[in-house]
């Protein structure tokens, strides 16, 4: 069994408004696929953030790697490549997309420090493996909103992360573009061994391609493989009573109400 990597022990997250995680007890084990699901406003960001030390517990503790230090520079954070949820670039902004994988360096290079010849490598590499190598010195402005999710995950990779989390990466994107960009992740966990934790809203797409879902409303509902959580029992706590769970050839699929999970 591999070792966990990440562990919050009764981690709690607290916003004037109220508790954004509520006593969370969550192992993610080294080089898992492990789906974030829940409805809206269930902590599923913030827990993504917790992770990265951009939002501090108010109770228990967050420990990532060996390491539960709570600076935001600690030098394991580098190790984490993150996708935040997706906005669309100003096309008028003088950046391409070579520059914006750059960024993804900078953690490594240091401050007031240039770029290398392995910087460059690293980035024509990251770029290779999103297949958008072709368009390295276009504006990133001008892609197209699947393009530009590409890129900003070429970004995280060139951290050369062991961890990478995804905040909603196919929101906003045409439907035929979701399943690239989900198989393009896939892809990359199976070929790289990175530990993914992807948060998301729709079920369906996310169910065939973890090893487990966690199903979050502000506290842990429920954790286990896909077939173990998509259960009617299980859903019909979060989502009500509406919730439809079905067997379909690549597995389990669920609809709640009059729309799709």
């Amino acid at each position: 069994m591999p070792k966990p990597i990440i562990q919050f022990s009764q981690t709690t997250v607290q916003y004037p408004s109220g508790n954004a995680l509520e006593a969370l007890d969550l192992e993610v084990r080294d080089g898992e696929f492990l789906g974030i699901i829940g409805p809206n406003g269930s902590g599923k960001t913030t827990l993504l953030k917790a992770i990265l030390g951009l939002i501090l517990a108010t109770r228990g503790s967050v420990q990532v790697f060996d390491c539960a230090c709570e600076a935001l520079r600690c030098h394991h954070r580098a190790r984490i490549g993150y996708v935040p949820q997706k906005e669309r670039a100003d096309p008028a902004f003088p950046i391409t997309v070579r520059e914006t994988v750059m960024m993804g360096r900078y953690s490594s290079i240091g401050l007031l420090r240039y770029p290398g010849q392995k910087d460059r490598e690293i980035v024509q590499d990251a770029l290779q493996k999103v297949d958008m190598a072709e368009l390295a010195d276009q504006p990133l402005g001008h892609l197209s909103g699947g393009q530009q999710q590409r890129i900003l995950i070429a970004r995280a990779l060139a951290q050369e992360p062991d961890v990478l989390l995804l905040d909603e990466p196919t929101t906003g994107i045409d439907a035929p573009t979701q399943h690239v960009i989900l198989d393009l992740i896939h892809h990359l966990h199976r070929e790289q061994g990175l530990t993914i934790l992807l948060v998301s809203h729709d079920i369906n797409q996310l169910s065939p391609i973890v090893d487990r879902l966690a199903l979050l409303k502000n506290r842990l509902y429920a954790l286990g493989t896909p077939r173990e959580v998509l259960k009617q029992e299980v859903l019909s706590q979060i989502y009500g009573k509406e919730v439809v769970v079905t067997d379909r050839e690549r597995g389990t699929y669920v609809i709640m109400g009059d729309h799709h999970a």
